[in-house]
């Protein structure tokens, strides 16, 4: 998708997540995702992570369960990442479409 070719659509969709990863305590719960769950670029190449365990993410972050809850609920409200329940656990995975937007976005001539 080349910039210049972006739809009114995906203009919306960045502007959500630019909004979602505005706020500094879902920008700091967006990148400890990312880092545990080991998505990178490798190469200008996405390589897509692994799932990461919530609890796993709330320890090394300041912030209560109940605000963690509420920035997990926007970030997954502009698609940046996806949860699933495993049991009592909540596990969490970057979104490989959302990370490959932002690339293209960024990477435009």
């Amino acid at each position: 998708m080349n910039i210049k070719t972006f739809r009114p659509m995906d203009d919306a969709r960045l502007v959500r997540i630019f909004k979602a990863l505005g706020h500094p305590n879902r920008f700091r719960l967006f990148t400890e995702i990312w880092k545990e769950g080991g998505a990178s670029f490798e190469g200008g190449k996405l390589e897509a992570g692994h799932v990461c365990f919530l609890n796993d993410v709330m320890e090394r972050l300041n912030i209560g369960a109940p605000t963690v809850s509420h920035h997990l609920k926007e970030l997954v409200a502009a698609g940046l990442i996806s949860t699933d329940k495993q049991g009592k656990f909540v596990t969490c995975r970057v979104s490989s479409k959302a990370l490959e937007d932002l690339r293209i976005f960024f990477a435009r001539s």
